[in-house]
């Protein structure tokens, strides 16, 4: 169903009369960012479908509200996939909604992340003119690439109304190894594998286990398997573990307290137990904690990594005071407001869900 008629008199209305709009797609990621108090909704649930989709060219272009379940069966008949393996946090979570939050999944350090895969887009801007950015190569985009400016921007910059993302062909043979090992010793494995030519395509440390997902054709994830020893998960098994990682169900994100996200360059070493419970990804890069008694401290510690921190989910008792995303340099900030003028001079689109003041 094609809505963007609506959606563009929805917005011009909107900045004629200067009034802010909340942008909602099936709700899924609603937790994730700032809260935001706007004048009205845009509701894209009803904008969707796939509108081209050529496997012999590796593209798929989707009207924003698309469910991924949609375009994950559309890809599954040919053999295809979403290299980025991006969570849904929902059934109906829509492709708009997954480009704008910027999350990728397990395979993002191995195929790269959400904007590393998004090959053209088509949105509103907070005038409520309809632009095209990109196109279904990479050849296309010339000068500065907007389309990958969408990804992880929370609708603050505009409105997608399609996008176009490159597909990959799933792998031949998947397989999960499981090593018991300390935290040290995971870190060094994974930063050595790193500098390898290895089938890994999935990595996680949790409770003294490290988990390795294996993918590509049989006789090369066989010889790797036997190569670094451990034991293996039956294939089924395997999957359901990494979708519950995926979409947060095991058991180490059903609590009630904070979650937190650090993202640290590979060579940061394991983070001060006192920090709180831990479960790491993307070969360290990504990890998850729990039970932060000192968020202050947990930032300044990943600052010095090189790293940065989010607070994932403010928890039962959130605190009023704690930013969600790391606070920004001066001239990074500058920056990010002379952006939000660019796109949204009336600073309409989803107010203060990114920062406070964009």
């Amino acid at each position: 169903m094609d809505g963007s008629a609506e959606l563009r008199a929805q917005v011009r209305e909107a900045f004629a009369k200067g009034q802010s709009l909340e942008i909602r797609g099936s709700g899924s990621k609603s937790f994730y960012g700032r809260p935001v108090c706007a004048d009205g909704v845009v509701d894209l649930g009803r904008h969707r479908g796939i509108l081209a989709y050529e496997p012999s060219e590796l593209f798929l272009t989707a009207r924003a509200g698309t469910p991924l379940r949609e375009i994950d069966a559309a890809l599954a008949e040919r053999g295809q996939m979403l290299p980025f393996e991006p969570p849904r946090f929902g059934p109906n979570a829509s492709i708009g909604g997954t480009i704008a939050c910027g999350l990728s999944g397990p395979r993002r350090p191995y195929a790269g992340a959400v904007k590393d895969h998004i090959l053209g887009v088509r949105v509103l801007n907070g005038l409520g003119e309809d632009l095209r950015f990109g196109g279904t190569v990479l050849k296309n985009v010339a000068g500065y690439d907007v389309a990958r400016l969408m990804a992880g921007s929370l609708g603050s910059l505009a409105l997608i109304l399609e996008v176009t993302v490159k597909v990959l062909p799933r792998p031949a043979v998947e397989h999960t190894r499981v090593l018991e090992c300390s935290a040290a010793g995971a870190l060094e494995a994974m930063r050595r594998w790193a500098l390898q030519s290895t089938p890994i395509s999935a990595s996680a440390y949790l409770d003294g286990v490290l988990y390795l997902r294996l993918s590509g054709q049989e006789h090369r994830v066989r010889n790797f398997a036997e190569t670094i020893g451990g034991e293996s998960l039956k294939d089924d098994a395997g999957t359901a573990f990494w979708e519950d990682l995926r979409e947060q169900r095991l058991d180490f994100f059903q609590k009630d307290d904070s979650l937190w996200r650090l993202s640290l360059p590979a060579a940061a070493p394991t983070q001060p137990e006192h920090f709180g419970v831990s479960l790491w990804e993307w070969g360290g890069q990504q990890r998850w904690l729990r039970a932060v008694s000192d968020p202050a401290a947990v930032r300044q510690w990943a600052h010095r990594q090189g790293g940065h921190t989010t607070c994932f989910r403010a928890g039962a008792t959130p605190n009023a005071d704690t930013d969600i995303f790391e606070p920004l340099p001066r001239p990074l900030f500058a920056l990010h407001q002379r952006l939000k003028a660019a796109f949204d001079p009336k600073g309409i689109l989803n107010p203060g869900r990114f920062y406070a003041g964009l």
